[in-house]
């Protein structure tokens, strides 16, 4: 595609580009270095491909999935093997399935209805089997199975007696059990004597426990690496000697928490760490894998993730993440006797029609909230209103606020089609990592704690108005948008301050935190006391007090601007119930609103046929509220099981798009 000239208007990027399945992604070398793995569509669902290491061109589907596609997997250590991950319509009971590509035999070898299934250990010293958890016995606790890859045959190694989790080394010991306290802390116990089998380890109070947790062991298993934020702000990597007590600090940055880790693998030697504050840098920690950073840093532009290793350590997969096109995959042969020099081999781009589009930059901003904390935000313009990408437009734009989900997540730097998206249709695009967005130090998570809809609210206010401020943003046209956390953010921004937006697209978010709580999966309950503590407590008067002031649905009246709401029936985290209540709230007030519900769906849309079915309706839908371009539906229903049990007529298109019936 030829670009356009600086300050024209570019063509719009089709939905099919930005939304539709990726050419080639997540590739992985095998333990032994002999394949190369990947997921890449099969009749447009994406499947598992593994090809020769030295012949991609040699590449062929090795899994069969006719649905959601498999989004989840990785070598085992048994050879041609490979384990992935795979749920029903995303009610997220994963089940975990082994395929052989000496057979190409697939089996399911977590075969139980209802059963959560998560891998809790694979290593090379027990290479024909997996420790993984089932909430069989139990709804609310995963016991640890080991299983045999070959035969599927289980047994149990550790019956789950109430604790949240388990940390395993790769002798595939239970070396340590977790459990959350009434005050919202967290507890590591470790076998002992006495009669309930276990002593405590390490108590961590509530301040700390979304900062500090286990990395791993050391190769004698008599180190523990963990990321730890107790007795300072930014979570430190820390080594600790399991004998004598003694903590050694091997990284730190005092802006932000510590995050990626290169770990050798089979030495188990930390060799590098990541620290992301605006952008992402390396700090190298073992002199060993120096030369290799630096060598990599000369192959592509953008950030440097390695994302895939052999036991040997002789190759490497790095991939090279930009924000203005697609990430790039190589296949690095480190320097050793035989070959001598250093090599990197392109393999392929996730997209390779983004190669030559008019895409946007994303820029990085600090942004001030109204008490200091500092908010690092991104946000990205449309071409033809900063040609020469300077982050100001010559005059005011129409903003969509994008929201991120978890709340306990962040936005980072780089691609992202929804910012590209809205950047094409003429649109200003913000992010904001609001207060208890992590990698902040935990002052800055703990400062969201009781403020859902509070004073994590205002920092997005805060953003909203430095864009006025800067003449980024047209006040009258103010757009926020979301998915989970961001969606429940969305109908706080349509109902806590109507005034700030002309309209809101809510995807899987909450309209109403007391039932949300009352219907968590019951493998979430361990966790319950994080809610409790962090969010509101819904088992005392008090805590149902709160959460009622701080739900949507409680104000459904102030909703004066245009909503569309996006659902998947099969969502275990955000009930469907949470937007059919608000619906037919808004019904009974005679209020408009959109609903799309997708039956296949769970907490957001992973068939790319209805996540581009979706943005075919936000995109008209936003062009109505706030004047942008917009591209017509088309073909993008075609193969999605897009509904629209309300609202239709509300969204220009649509009821035509949806066709008969």
């Amino acid at each position: 595609m030829t670009l356009p000239t600086p300050g024209a208007t570019p063509p719009l990027i089709p939905r099919q580009v930005l939304f539709g399945n990726p050419d080639k992604a997540s590739p992985q070398v095998s333990p032994d270095g002999a394949y190369i793995s990947y997921l890449a569509p099969v009749n447009g669902v994406l499947n598992i491909w593994v090809a020769p290491a030295d012949n991609l061109a040699a590449a062929r589907p090795v899994t069969r999935d006719i649905g959601r596609g498999i989004r989840l997997y990785g070598w085992t250590y048994a050879g041609a093997q490979i384990a992935y991950l795979q749920d029903s319509g995303g009610d997220e009971n994963w089940h975990v399935y082994t395929v052989n590509l000496d057979t190409d035999a697939i089996r399911d070898i977590t075969p139980l209805e209802g059963v959560h299934a998560q891998i809790q250990e694979a290593s090379p010293k027990h290479p024909g089997h997996l420790l993984v958890g089932l909430n069989d016995r139990e709804a609310q606790f995963h016991d640890i199975y080991r299983i045999d890859l070959q035969t599927g045959e289980r047994s149990l190694v550790q019956e789950n007696e109430g604790f949240a989790g388990f940390v395993t080394d790769d002798d595939f010991n239970v070396r340590f059990a977790v459990r959350l306290t009434a005050d919202g802390g967290v507890e590591y116990v470790q076998r002992g004597e006495g009669e309930s089998g276990w002593a405590d380890f390490i108590s961590i109070a509530m301040e700390d426990s979304l900062t500090t947790s286990p990395v791993g062991f050391d190769r004698s298993g008599r180190t523990l690496y963990l990321m730890d934020s107790r007795g300072r702000d930014t979570a430190a990597l820390k080594s600790l000697d399991l004998d004598t007590g003694a903590a050694t600090v091997l990284a730190a940055d005092p802006r932000s928490d510590v995050g990626d880790t290169l770990i050798h693998p089979t030495e188990k030697t930390l060799q590098a760490v990541s620290f992301t504050y605006e952008r992402k840098e390396w700090r190298v920690l073992d002199d060993s894998v120096a030369a290799d950073l630096e060598f990599l840093a000369t192959v592509a532009d953008g950030e440097i993730e390695v994302i895939s290793r052999t036991l040997d350590d002789s190759c490497w997969i790095a991939a090279f993440v930009v924000d203005d096109g697609p990430v790039r995959y190589y296949r690095y042969l480190r320097e050793n006797p035989e070959r001598g020099r250093r090599e990197a081999q392109f393999l392929f781009t996730n997209r390779e029609a983004l190669e030559g589009l008019p895409l946007v930059k994303a820029h990085p901003v600090t942004i001030p909230a109204r008490d200091g904390l500092n908010l690092v935000c991104y946000y990205s313009l449309p071409r033809e209103s900063d040609p020469d990408n300077t982050g100001q437009p010559a005059q005011p734009l129409p903003l969509a606020l994008l929201v991120h989900g978890g709340p306990w997540g962040r936005d980072e730097w780089g691609y992202n089609p929804v910012y590209q998206l809205l950047a094409n249709r003429g649109y200003a695009a913000l992010s904001v990592n609001f207060r208890g967005s992590t990698g902040f130090g935990k002052e800055f998570i703990n400062a969201a704690n009781m403020e859902w809809g509070g004073k994590m609210h205002d920092d997005l206010i805060d953003a909203v108005h430095w864009a006025i401020d800067r003449g980024i943003a047209d006040p009258e046209r103010v757009a926020i948008l979301g998915g989970s956390y961001g969606g429940y953010a969305t109908l706080v921004g349509m109902t806590f301050t109507p005034e700030v937006f002309a309209c809101g697209v809510d995807i899987v978010g909450p309209s109403n935190l007391e039932t949300l709580l009352n219907t968590i999966p019951p493998y979430w309950q361990p966790q319950i006391e994080l809610f409790a503590n962090r969010v509101g407590d819904h088992r005392t008067e008090e805590g149902r007090k709160l959460l009622q002031e701080r739900s949507p649905l409680t104000y459904v009246d102030n909703i004066r601007q245009p909503l569309l709401i996006g659902q998947g029936a099969n969502d275990p985290r955000v009930k469907q119930s949470e937007s059919d209540q608000i619906v037919q709230a808004m019904q009974e007030k005679e209020i408009p609103v959109t609903y799309v519900l997708y039956p296949d769906e769970g907490h957001g849309f992973a068939r790319p046929e209805n996540n581009r079915s979706f943005f075919a309706v936000a995109e008209a839908f936003l062009a109505q509220c706030l004047g942008g371009r917009h591209e017509p539906p088309g073909a993008d229903f075609a193969g999605s099981s897009i509904t629209v049990p309300a609202g239709a007529e509300h969204v220009p298109g649509l009821r035509e798009a949806l066709g008969p019936g």
